[in-house]
């Protein structure tokens, strides 16, 4: 994959479907400023984690991302604790997107046709349910087929959605009413954490980036850096979409509204036209996060497997397309079968998805400080903060941004408070499921750069 692919592919995962659902309230929780700025504080701690994942993508520009890093500066153990914990978010969103494209669709064509039964009083319907399902094999296959084919898919569809968001944004600037953006802010403290809590979330994607790095064909440095400008352009596409939406609708409209950004472009453009393309839009979002996260969580599950953290099968590589085949087909089979749990059952996946997210940012943070102090002479393309010490000081404010993250997830926080407890028991079945590949990892083994090797090596022994 070239530059273009490799942007697309971390924007694309960002830039999903719940702009399209979630905008109208942000706007009503916070206000249109207090929305703003929730987005643009979130947006800069994301960056500033992107910044600690571009130095570490460039030095260490292998397949598996986090699991690399955590590694060689923690050891294995932590190793598998950060890459199980993000390979939970990806799978989780993977499964959630198969949900959602129905969803989408359902808006502007009805499929809700042979109803089959009830999960958390959600009824699920078999023709919406293939429609995710068929989808999901689609998107497997096109994974298999190889990563250029998939980076193709992904800048066309990318592209294709910028398009749409231009459009928006040009209605914007010409039928747009300020006054209807008032309240500024609404709803204090409250309201504005109630929008940063869903930050993280919105911005999972950029760390796909590292995961594909063995298939880039760039430089690390410029892997690295584009790490960086992905998050960027989501941060500004988040703020351009709640600027929009607050000019178009007032606030009796947006309490009304189920699908803001769409009911925004309609009253933009006085037509019922427009409302579709925002859908068809939504549709594209959704096609590139779940071809990223896809692509992403693969690259994850094989490197743990091809170090011996989980089952080997899961290390096999296709003989012609070079593609972890068998990671990709478990991840295809949770999303073709995931449809059929119906939209409630999936919010619990995805609720729990967003602490195991934060939760391999700390370490990553951690890991790129534990590195400066270890292997200060270590081979670093991009090094964040110079040749001074300035870099490690951005390091410990990482790993402050990280923390704060997590917290937000404890109970009795904002974050825990969005959670069911369906939710808080995926993420505790999610780590039991981790804690048996823990325990077939031997002891004495130190982190470090031979690590991987060392691992690798007694596991084929045993």
């Amino acid at each position: 994959m070239g530059s273009l692919a490799i942007l697309t592919l971390g924007v694309g995962a960002m830039v999903g479907f719940g702009w399209i659902v979630l905008v109208g309230g942000w706007i009503e929780s916070a206000g249109t400023f207090g929305a703003i700025l929730a987005f643009a504080i979130g947006g800069a701690m994301m960056a500033l984690i992107a910044l600690i994942y571009s130095e570490m993508v460039a030095a260490m520009p292998q397949a598996g991302g986090e699991h690399n890093y955590i590694i060689r500066a923690l050891g294995p153990r932590w190793s598998l604790i950060g890459s199980w914990a993000i390979t939970g978010g990806y799978a989780a969103v993977v499964a959630f997107e198969a949900v959602a494209l129905p969803r989408a669709l359902g808006y502007v064509i009805d499929l809700e046709h042979i109803k089959l039964y009830e999960v958390a009083k959600s009824d699920v319907f078999l023709v919406w349910a293939l429609v995710g399902s068929v989808t999901a094999i689609v998107i497997t296959i096109i994974n298999i087929l190889g990563a250029k084919l998939a980076g193709g898919v992904q800048t066309f569809v990318v592209v294709f959605l910028f398009v749409i968001g231009a459009v928006l944004f040009a209605g914007m600037l010409v039928n747009g009413e300020p006054a209807k953006m008032e309240p500024f802010f609404n709803g204090g403290a409250v309201g504005f954490f109630a929008v940063l809590i869903v930050v993280p979330f919105m911005f999972v994607g950029f760390d796909v980036i590292p995961q594909a790095a063995e298939e880039a064909n760039i430089s690390p440095r410029k892997i690295g850096k584009i790490s960086i400008a992905s998050v960027l352009v989501a941060a500004v596409w988040y703020i351009l979409i709640i600027i929009t939406v607050s000019v178009a609708l007032s606030h009796e409209q947006l309490a009304t509204s189920d699908l803001a950004a769409a009911d925004a472009i309609g009253v933009l453009f006085g037509n019922d036209f427009m409302p579709k393309v925002v859908v068809a839009a939504g549709v594209a979002g959704i096609v590139t996060s779940w071809n990223s996260l896809q692509l992403g969580a693969s690259r994850l599950i094989y490197s743990l497997a091809r170090s011996g953290m989980l089952p080997n099968w899961f290390a096999y590589i296709h003989p012609r397309f070079g593609t972890p085949v068998n990671a990709l087909l478990l991840l295809g089979i949770i999303a073709t079968i995931a449809p059929f749990f119906g939209r409630a059952a999936l919010i619990w996946v995805v609720d729990a998805a967003s602490p195991l997210i934060v939760i391999a940012y700390f370490l990553v943070t951690v890991s790129f400080v534990v590195l400066r102090h270890r292997e200060p002479g270590m081979e670093r393309p991009l090094r964040v903060g110079g040749k001074g010490n300035a870099g490690l000081w951005i390091g410990y404010v990482a790993i402050a941004v990280a923390a704060f993250l997590i917290v937000l997830y404890i109970p009795g926080m904002p974050g825990a408070a969005v959670m069911s407890w369906q939710s808080w028991v995926v993420f505790g079945l999610w780590w039991i499921a981790g804690i048996i590949f823990m325990l077939r990892i031997p002891r004495g083994i130190k982190a470090g750069p031979n690590a991987e090797h060392e691992i690798e090596a007694i596991m084929k022994r045993k």
